[in-house]
């Protein structure tokens, strides 16, 4: 940025740059919004505009009072996302914390065995996640969409490198006050640890908010369906109807965009702290 002051013309660009990109990626979800309010008709014209000719609510009034399943699914999403994110927060800082804080034996290992998995695509783990839990009888429940997400390698080692650059002058303190090692945790680290947690739990719940492929794989009863499952079901053989997929999507939204409001202030700032030192 101090290169960037020196030369008030290239902000000007930058700026520019920028808002040209914030455009185009908001043209998408602008053409979403407005096509929420559209007939089928209208949508499938080839005509793209984004202000709509025949306005209607109808398409809101089909997926809330005519679609039986549509609240059950926007349950199963918000109930999965939610478990699956505060577990998520739980059992990766534990991780976290005794990678960074702890003495055992194997800890190397441990360490680089989560690095590796780091390099693991996710596709590559979906078959086995499936043969284990039809194997135990999870399949189509919600123990199978939430398990196989409680904890996540890269958020382990995110933690890990947020406690790494803790203060030990506060554990110190805290022990000399009589702490044991989880009150330590519990009463002095997690506090203090809200903007790590917070870019970590609008990461998590994102990811397992707009999860697809799981749900796909383990679940065939459409009333366990997540609501991105669900929203596919609206597309047919023969036919699609755009406009309940875009006004179910816009409704699919709200949630994540409450979320990050709620988490923005600590947003920046802990994907700022998780750096540090190895």
């Amino acid at each position: 940025m101090t290169h960037i002051s020196r030369f008030p013309y290239l902000k000007v660009l930058l700026y520019l740059f920028l808002t040209i990109y914030a455009i185009i990626t908001l043209i998408p979800f602008l053409w979403a919004l407005s096509a929420s309010f559209k007939p089928l008709s209208e949508i499938i014209n080839g005509e793209p505009n984004f202000i709509p000719q025949n306005f209607t609510l109808d398409n809101y009034k089909q997926i809330f009072f005519q679609e039986p399943l549509f609240f059950r699914w926007l349950f199963n999403s918000i109930a999965i996302a939610l478990t699956t994110t505060l577990l998520n927060l739980l059992l990766n800082s534990m991780a976290g914390y005794a990678l960074a804080r702890l003495r055992f034996v194997g800890k190397r290992f441990w360490f680089f065995l989560i690095l590796a998995v780091l390099a693991v695509p996710a596709q590559i783990t979906l078959i086995p996640t499936f043969l284990i839990l039809k194997a135990i009888g999870w399949l189509n429940s919600y123990q199978g969409m939430i398990v196989p997400s409680m904890v996540n390698a890269t958020f382990i080692f995110m933690m890990r490198q947020f406690f790494v650059n803790f203060p030990k002058e506060l554990e110190e303190a805290a022990q000399l006050d009589g702490f044991n090692t989880w009150e330590i945790f519990r009463d002095v680290v997690l506090p203090l640890a809200k903007p790590a947690l917070a870019a970590q739990a609008v990461f998590v719940f994102m990811g397992s908010w707009n999860n697809f492929i799981l749900p796909l794989v383990i679940l065939f009863d459409p009333e366990m369906f997540t609501l991105p499952l669900g929203l596919n079901s609206f597309k047919g053989q023969y036919i699609s109807y755009w406009n309940y997929i875009m006004a179910a999507s816009m409704v699919f939204t709200l949630p994540a965009l409450g979320i990050y409001a709620f988490f923005n202030r600590y947003f920046i700032q802990g994907v700022t702290f998780t750096g540090g030192k190895g």
